[in-house]
Protein backbone atom coordinates (compact mmCIF):
# COMPACT_ATOMS: atom_id res chain seq x y z
CA UNK A 1 0.00 0.00 0.00
CA UNK A 2 1.47 3.62 -1.22
CA UNK A 3 0.74 6.56 1.05
CA UNK A 4 0.90 9.66 -0.69
CA UNK A 5 1.29 12.97 1.11
CA UNK A 6 1.66 16.75 0.81
CA UNK A 7 4.32 18.41 2.67
CA UNK A 8 6.72 20.94 3.49
CA UNK A 9 10.13 21.37 4.63
CA UNK A 10 9.09 24.40 6.30
CA UNK A 11 6.12 23.29 8.33
CA UNK A 12 7.10 22.25 11.74
CA UNK A 13 3.58 20.25 11.64
CA UNK A 14 4.56 18.45 8.53
CA UNK A 15 8.02 17.14 10.28
CA UNK A 16 5.75 16.01 13.36
CA UNK A 17 2.90 14.54 11.53
CA UNK A 18 5.42 12.28 8.77
CA UNK A 19 7.33 10.74 12.44
CA UNK A 20 3.88 10.27 13.84
CA UNK A 21 2.81 8.12 10.93
CA UNK A 22 6.10 6.01 10.55
CA UNK A 23 5.84 5.00 14.24
CA UNK A 24 2.22 4.31 13.69
CA UNK A 25 3.58 1.68 10.71
CA UNK A 26 6.55 0.58 13.00
CA UNK A 27 4.41 -0.52 16.00
CA UNK A 28 2.36 -1.95 13.56
CA UNK A 29 5.11 -4.52 11.85
CA UNK A 30 6.15 -4.93 15.01
CA UNK A 31 2.32 -6.17 16.59
CA UNK A 32 2.28 -8.74 13.52
CA UNK A 33 -0.67 -6.20 12.01
CA UNK A 34 1.15 -5.38 8.49
CA UNK A 35 4.60 -7.05 6.91
CA UNK A 36 7.26 -4.96 7.15
CA UNK A 37 7.62 -2.94 4.47
CA UNK A 38 4.49 -3.41 2.99
CA UNK A 39 3.50 -0.10 3.16
CA UNK A 40 5.31 2.55 1.18
CA UNK A 41 5.08 6.58 1.74
CA UNK A 42 5.18 9.63 -0.97
CA UNK A 43 5.77 12.81 -0.59
CA UNK A 44 4.61 15.44 -2.99
CA UNK A 45 5.39 19.23 -2.44
CA UNK A 46 4.04 21.82 -1.55
CA UNK A 47 5.09 25.49 -0.54
CA UNK A 48 3.46 27.01 2.19
CA UNK A 49 5.27 30.51 0.76
CA UNK A 50 6.17 30.09 -3.03
CA UNK A 51 7.37 33.84 -2.82
CA UNK A 52 9.72 33.62 -0.11
CA UNK A 53 13.04 35.18 -0.59
CA UNK A 54 16.53 33.22 -0.83
CA UNK A 55 17.40 34.29 2.69
CA UNK A 56 15.50 34.46 6.04
CA UNK A 57 14.05 37.69 6.72
CA UNK A 58 13.78 38.23 10.68
CA UNK A 59 13.21 35.33 13.08
CA UNK A 60 10.60 32.67 13.98
CA UNK A 61 9.12 34.78 16.88
CA UNK A 62 8.85 37.88 14.77
CA UNK A 63 7.63 36.32 11.65
CA UNK A 64 4.88 33.85 13.77
CA UNK A 65 3.38 37.35 14.91
CA UNK A 66 2.86 39.24 11.98
CA UNK A 67 1.65 36.29 10.06
CA UNK A 68 -0.87 35.44 12.93
CA UNK A 69 -1.51 39.28 14.03
CA UNK A 70 -0.19 37.80 17.75
CA UNK A 71 1.55 39.80 20.48
CA UNK A 72 5.16 38.80 21.21
CA UNK A 73 4.06 36.46 24.16
CA UNK A 74 0.90 34.85 22.08
CA UNK A 75 4.07 33.86 19.48
CA UNK A 76 6.85 32.72 22.05
CA UNK A 77 3.67 30.45 23.92
CA UNK A 78 2.95 29.39 20.53
CA UNK A 79 6.11 28.22 18.85
CA UNK A 80 7.09 26.96 22.41
CA UNK A 81 3.76 24.14 22.44
CA UNK A 82 4.84 23.63 18.83
CA UNK A 83 8.71 22.87 20.59
CA UNK A 84 7.15 20.73 22.89
CA UNK A 85 5.32 18.53 20.43
CA UNK A 86 7.96 17.97 18.03
CA UNK A 87 10.32 16.88 20.88
CA UNK A 88 7.44 14.73 22.35
CA UNK A 89 8.17 12.60 19.30
CA UNK A 90 12.11 12.07 19.73
CA UNK A 91 13.24 15.18 17.61
CA UNK A 92 15.60 17.46 18.03
CA UNK A 93 13.00 20.25 17.67
CA UNK A 94 14.61 24.41 17.59
CA UNK A 95 11.71 25.73 15.73
CA UNK A 96 12.67 28.93 17.06
CA UNK A 97 15.88 28.99 15.81
CA UNK A 98 14.51 28.38 12.19
CA UNK A 99 15.31 30.43 9.39
CA UNK A 100 12.59 30.49 6.50
CA UNK A 101 12.97 30.96 3.07
CA UNK A 102 12.21 29.49 -0.42
CA UNK A 103 11.67 25.59 -0.40
CA UNK A 104 11.72 25.05 -4.16
CA UNK A 105 15.30 23.91 -4.29
CA UNK A 106 14.43 21.96 -1.48
CA UNK A 107 11.57 19.99 -3.43
CA UNK A 108 13.52 19.55 -6.53
CA UNK A 109 16.51 17.82 -4.71
CA UNK A 110 13.53 15.45 -3.20
CA UNK A 111 12.01 14.93 -6.23
CA UNK A 112 15.59 14.16 -7.52
CA UNK A 113 16.43 11.65 -5.07
CA UNK A 114 12.48 10.06 -5.28
CA UNK A 115 13.75 9.46 -8.93
CA UNK A 116 16.29 6.92 -7.70
CA UNK A 117 14.27 4.85 -6.53
CA UNK A 118 13.79 3.00 -9.99
CA UNK A 119 16.25 4.66 -12.73
CA UNK A 120 14.47 5.50 -15.47
CA UNK A 121 16.47 4.98 -19.10
CA UNK A 122 15.39 5.75 -22.55
CA UNK A 123 12.26 7.24 -21.43
CA UNK A 124 11.65 3.30 -19.54
CA UNK A 125 11.34 3.03 -15.57
CA UNK A 126 13.58 0.21 -14.84
CA UNK A 127 12.73 -2.00 -11.97
CA UNK A 128 16.40 -2.97 -10.93
CA UNK A 129 15.40 -4.62 -7.61
CA UNK A 130 13.57 -7.04 -9.76
CA UNK A 131 16.77 -7.36 -12.42
CA UNK A 132 17.03 -11.18 -12.79
CA UNK A 133 18.89 -13.76 -15.42
CA UNK A 134 20.51 -12.14 -18.55
CA UNK A 135 21.16 -8.47 -18.03
CA UNK A 136 21.01 -8.42 -14.72
CA UNK A 137 24.42 -7.75 -13.42
CA UNK A 138 23.78 -4.67 -16.09
CA UNK A 139 20.71 -3.16 -14.51
CA UNK A 140 21.66 -3.84 -11.37
CA UNK A 141 24.99 -1.19 -11.37
CA UNK A 142 22.19 1.55 -12.12
CA UNK A 143 22.13 1.28 -8.15
CA UNK A 144 18.70 2.02 -7.49
CA UNK A 145 18.07 3.08 -3.62
CA UNK A 146 14.76 2.78 -2.50
CA UNK A 147 15.05 4.47 1.09
CA UNK A 148 17.43 7.56 -0.81
CA UNK A 149 14.24 10.08 -0.62
CA UNK A 150 13.50 9.21 3.32
CA UNK A 151 16.75 9.73 4.47
CA UNK A 152 17.18 13.10 1.81
CA UNK A 153 13.28 13.92 3.19
CA UNK A 154 14.69 13.96 6.88
CA UNK A 155 18.13 15.34 6.59
CA UNK A 156 16.13 18.31 5.49
CA UNK A 157 13.52 18.56 7.90
CA UNK A 158 16.41 18.32 10.72
CA UNK A 159 18.50 20.79 8.55
CA UNK A 160 16.17 23.35 9.04
CA UNK A 161 14.07 22.74 12.44
CA UNK A 162 17.19 21.26 14.26
CA UNK A 163 19.93 23.37 12.94
CA UNK A 164 18.48 26.38 11.67
CA UNK A 165 19.83 26.09 8.07
CA UNK A 166 18.48 28.50 4.96
CA UNK A 167 16.82 25.59 3.00
CA UNK A 168 17.25 28.22 -0.34
CA UNK A 169 21.11 28.05 0.35
CA UNK A 170 22.22 25.39 -2.30
CA UNK A 171 25.57 24.95 0.15
CA UNK A 172 23.19 23.45 2.40
CA UNK A 173 21.40 21.34 -0.19
CA UNK A 174 24.54 19.90 -1.44
CA UNK A 175 25.97 19.00 1.99
CA UNK A 176 22.42 17.50 2.89
CA UNK A 177 23.09 15.47 -0.49
CA UNK A 178 26.23 14.23 -0.19
CA UNK A 179 25.67 13.09 3.61
CA UNK A 180 22.69 10.82 1.88
CA UNK A 181 24.99 9.50 -0.58
CA UNK A 182 23.82 11.57 -3.79
CA UNK A 183 26.17 12.29 -6.20
CA UNK A 184 27.55 15.98 -5.58
CA UNK A 185 28.16 16.85 -9.45
CA UNK A 186 24.52 15.66 -10.42
CA UNK A 187 23.30 17.31 -7.33
CA UNK A 188 25.54 20.62 -8.27
CA UNK A 189 24.45 20.63 -12.07
CA UNK A 190 20.49 19.81 -11.12
CA UNK A 191 20.46 22.96 -8.56
CA UNK A 192 22.17 25.01 -11.01
CA UNK A 193 19.37 24.11 -13.91
CA UNK A 194 15.73 23.89 -13.45
CA UNK A 195 15.37 20.38 -13.49
CA UNK A 196 12.71 19.00 -11.59
CA UNK A 197 10.93 22.26 -11.15
CA UNK A 198 7.95 20.77 -13.66
CA UNK A 199 7.96 17.93 -10.86
CA UNK A 200 7.22 19.87 -8.22
CA UNK A 201 4.66 22.64 -9.72
CA UNK A 202 2.72 19.16 -11.18
CA UNK A 203 2.54 18.39 -7.59
CA UNK A 204 1.55 21.57 -6.27
CA UNK A 205 -1.00 22.24 -9.24
CA UNK A 206 -2.67 18.68 -8.17
CA UNK A 207 -2.68 19.69 -4.73
CA UNK A 208 -4.69 22.93 -5.61
CA UNK A 209 -7.12 20.70 -7.95
CA UNK A 210 -8.06 18.99 -5.24
CA UNK A 211 -8.92 21.46 -2.70
CA UNK A 212 -5.35 20.74 -0.62
CA UNK A 213 -4.89 24.08 1.62
CA UNK A 214 -3.48 22.45 4.35
CA UNK A 215 -0.24 20.33 4.69
CA UNK A 216 0.85 18.09 6.36
CA UNK A 217 -2.34 16.20 3.54
CA UNK A 218 -1.77 12.27 3.91
CA UNK A 219 -4.03 10.11 1.35
CA UNK A 220 -4.53 6.19 2.82
CA UNK A 221 -6.78 4.85 -0.02
CA UNK A 222 -8.80 7.08 0.01
CA UNK A 223 -9.11 8.31 3.81
CA UNK A 224 -7.64 12.16 3.42
CA UNK A 225 -6.27 13.63 6.30
CA UNK A 226 -5.19 17.08 6.86
CA UNK A 227 -2.98 18.41 9.77
CA UNK A 228 -1.81 16.01 12.39
CA UNK A 229 -3.44 13.41 14.38
CA UNK A 230 -1.96 10.99 16.94
CA UNK A 231 -0.24 7.58 16.01
CA UNK A 232 -2.95 5.70 17.79
CA UNK A 233 -5.91 7.37 15.31
CA UNK A 234 -3.06 6.92 12.61
CA UNK A 235 -3.28 3.16 13.27
CA UNK A 236 -7.45 3.54 12.93
CA UNK A 237 -6.76 4.57 9.72
CA UNK A 238 -4.49 2.25 8.54
CA UNK A 239 -6.25 -0.38 9.81
CA UNK A 240 -9.85 1.04 8.21
CA UNK A 241 -7.24 1.29 5.35
CA UNK A 242 -6.00 -2.38 5.19
CA UNK A 243 -9.98 -3.93 5.93
CA UNK A 244 -10.77 -1.65 2.83
CA UNK A 245 -7.96 -3.35 0.62
CA UNK A 246 -8.78 -6.63 1.94
CA UNK A 247 -12.67 -6.05 1.34
CA UNK A 248 -11.75 -5.20 -2.33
Amino acid sequence: MKIVYWSDFACPYCYIGETRLKKAITQMEEAGEIKPGSITLEMKAFELEPYAGEHAEGDTLSRFAKKYKLSDEEAVEKIESIEQMGRGEGLEFNYSSARSTNTMDAHRLTKLAQSKANPIVAGCQIDVSAASGQGGAALSGLKADPTLADRVIDALFHAYIAEGKELADKSVLLEVAEKCGMDAEEVSAMLDSTDMRGKVVLEEKAAAANGIRVVPFFVIEGYGIPGVIEVEQYKEVLRDALKQNAGS
